[in-house]
């Protein structure tokens, strides 16, 4: 086995190449404002007793939030993000790896953290939700 490369939690099949373990971690010392906020709630199992990882390697991507156990992906999007042939080709990638990509924007996350806390709590609980974007 290659000495080099190490394997995330959730796909221990897949190993994760030292160059996007080393992007996750400049993604965790460097998180948007809105992406520090979120995690601020969601670390120590302080929402509703529910484990997350921030900024995991999966695959070619690095999602911004993991619920392993219910194989849920959060992502908090800017503007650039809207409408991206990029972020379409992620999703469909990580959906048939098995995940559901839940997104929201960063000034849901500001300005209306209640309701983000509350639709992720019933995707977390609910497993036949599909994400709406």
């Amino acid at each position: 086995m290659n000495a080099n490369l190490t394997y995330p939690l959730t796909m221990p099949h897949q190993p994760v190449l030292p160059a996007k373990r080393r992007f996750a971690r400049t993604l965790r010392r460097e998180p948007t404002e809105a992406e520090d906020k979120l995690w601020h709630e969601l670390r120590g199992r302080k929402l509703d007793r529910i484990k997350f990882r921030r900024q995991v390697p999966i695959g070619r991507f690095v999602a911004d939030f993991l619920c392993a156990e219910a194989m849920l992906i959060i992502e908090i999007d800017g503007s650039q993000h809207a409408d991206s042939s990029h972020d379409r080709e992620r999703d469909n990638d990580l959906m048939l790896r098995g995940f559901r990509v839940l997104r929201f924007w960063n000034d849901d996350v500001m300005r209306e953290l209640d309701s983000v806390w509350d639709t992720i709590i019933a995707y977390v609980r609910d497993m036949s939700l599909e994400p709406w974007r």
